[in-house]
């Protein structure tokens, strides 16, 4: 049987929702969090294996409200993102700072227990059905060795990922017409308008199509991957400047790189589900009744 494992990055500070552990907010009529339909719609697509990417001073929290549940189910394993988790020599050159170092490290953190083509997701985004159908057949296919890594993104439609709360960072794909990628920006700002959407710069926006394909932090990569993100990392650290506490690490700006020097293949599937997520904490109760939309469908189950 192929298979193929689930990261979930679910070690954000979640500063946007006012402090809260935004991850483990319920949302489900019987307290599910946005995480269980993540996993269920996972399983049922064919993973196996789940590895969440967690802070040390979570972890309690963590196992109580969905851990120890989900390894009833399913294969569960835990590694966490700390800010110090970094090569010694870049210890004390950033030794003020609180905050991980971004999405690249969340995953390269997974290095010894992920060996199996893995998929990677935000803990407090939905992402619908297709998207992990889509994922699945894409990382389980035999294919022939390539001369360049293969990796694989399921993009979202803009207009289907806006919040009606303030503006949100996507990553604004271009994608050829044999579906890859060509370049991919990450875009800080976007918010909802009544035609559409715009880039929110001060008191100027930019209108951007509203149908345009991003990146909503859905990867799929093969386990050589790991290497490429530690090389990368170690660079990284070395480029920032002493004592910059926010840079951060992240996979779209990662890939973007890798694109412009011609080392990565990235095959764009594609979602028209809806994605929908708690950035801000009014996002919630627009969560709750989506959720709620979906059970009535008869999507998922009432428990």
């Amino acid at each position: 049987m192929n298979k193929a494992t689930l990261v979930i990055m679910a070690a954000g500070i979640g500063s946007r929702f006012g402090g809260g552990i935004k991850q483990l907010e319920p949302v489900g009529p019987k307290g599910e969090i946005i995480m269980d339909y993540s996993i269920y719609d996972a399983m049922e697509a064919g993973f196996d294996k789940i590895v969440f990417v967690i802070r040390k001073d979570i972890e309690e929290d963590f196992r109580r409200i969905i851990g120890n549940r989900i390894e009833k189910k399913i294969k569960v394993e835990y590694v966490f993102q700390e800010v110090d988790d970094i090569p010694d020599e870049y210890k004390e050159k950033f030794k003020g700072r609180t905050k991980p170092w971004g999405t690249g490290q969340a995953i390269l953190c997974c290095k010894e227990v992920v060996k199996e083509p893995f998929l990677v997701i935000n803990a407090d985004d939905y992402y619908g059905k297709e998207a992990y159908v889509e994922a699945f057949n894409e990382l389980t296919k035999n294919e022939e060795k390539a001369d360049k890594m293969n990796v694989s993104m399921v993009s979202f439609v803009l207009k289907n990922t806006l919040s009606e709360n303030g503006g949100v960072t996507r990553g604004v794909c271009k994608v050829d017409e044999k579906q890859l990628l060509t370049e991919i920006v990450e875009t800080s700002n976007i918010i909802k308008t009544a035609t559409g959407a715009a880039i929110k710069n001060g008191e100027n926006e930019k209108v951007i199509d509203a149908d345009t394909p991003v990146s909503m932090n859905m990867w799929g990569f093969m386990p050589e991957f790991f290497d490429v993100l530690k090389n990368g990392f170690d660079e990284f650290l070395k480029t920032q400047e002493e004592g910059n506490l926010k840079g951060e690490y992240l996979l779209p700006t990662i890939i973007g790189e890798l694109l412009k020097e011609n080392k990565v293949c990235v095959r764009v599937l594609k979602s028209c589900d809806k994605w929908f997520g708690v950035t801000y904490k009014e996002d919630k109760e627009f969560v709750v009744k989506e959720v709620k939309a979906l059970i009535d469908k008869g999507l998922y189950p009432e428990k």
